[in-house]
């Protein structure tokens, strides 16, 4: 299988270097692209991945600095359908700031490149109480828990995590979706998991540490909550 890790960046000049770093080797000789995408960043995103192109040739790097910020749904759109024209079978969702942590790409590309899943969800929830010993505030914790709670019943599934960005789709499962006209806020997370859910893909959740990063904070949590469980009573209606 041909594969690809989108790494979305926004103000990552301080982190993006070490997460390019910490892919396993395992994963670096396997992977046919790592598309870095800066999302108009007022920092030195752009050239921090440049000048990981030209220290790591061992990295297939390629880094693309949008002219306008997209948002992070937006600049998940642009690298997925980036990712289908350039004949990729299988993209992994990484985020420049740290917060995932690249040592699980093994185990988030496995049940994929297996033929075992279609899309793949980091957890923070599956092992009992490692999202609080990983410094997930405890408010946080609880309106995460909450939230996958409520749509999970809205849902009709059980998933341990609805809130993690840590994702691998095999492309084919997103071309069959219209991912495109989802958000391009943070709810774009929330659109994707229905649109999986919906078109009947094989999901599998696999546990991941928490590691709360800077990149949480940009998220207005009353505008977020609000989003997403609108998005999906919408979508309970619409079924």
């Amino acid at each position: 299988m041909k594969v690809g890790l989108l790494v979305v960046a926004y103000e990552a000049s301080a982190t993006l270097e070490a997460v390019l770093h910490r892919i396993p080797d395992e994963v670096r000789s396997a992977l046919s692209v790592i598309l870095v995408c800066d999302d108009a960043s007022t920092d030195d995103t752009f050239q921090v991945g440049m000048r990981m192109k030209q220290a790591r040739p061992d990295l297939p790097l390629e880094v693309i600095r949008r002219p306008v910020n997209l948002g992070y749904g937006g600049n998940q759109k642009a690298g997925y359908h980036w990712m289908i024209d350039h004949g990729v079978d299988v993209v992994v969702l990484l985020h420049g700031d740290g917060q995932y942590a690249p040592e699980f790409l093994p185990q988030m590309l496995q049940p994929i490149v297996s033929g075992q899943a279609d899309v793949v969800f980091g957890s923070r929830m599956l092992e009992r109480g490692a999202a609080l010993r990983g410094g997930m505030p405890k408010y946080k914790f609880a309106g995460n828990k909450i939230l996958t709670f409520l749509q999970n019943r809205l849902a009709g599934v059980r998933l341990s995590e609805w809130h993690s960005g840590y994702r691998a789709y095999s492309v084919r499962s997103l071309a069959g979706v219209g991912f495109e006209l989802n958000a391009d806020y943070y709810d774009f997370d929330t659109q994707i998991i229905l649109q999986m859910v919906a078109t009947r893909q094989r999901i599998v959740e696999i546990p991941i540490p928490t590691f709360y990063g800077d990149e949480l904070s940009r998220v207005n949590g009353i505008r977020y909550a609000w989003r997403i469980l609108r998005h999906t009573l919408q979508w309970k209606l619409s079924r």
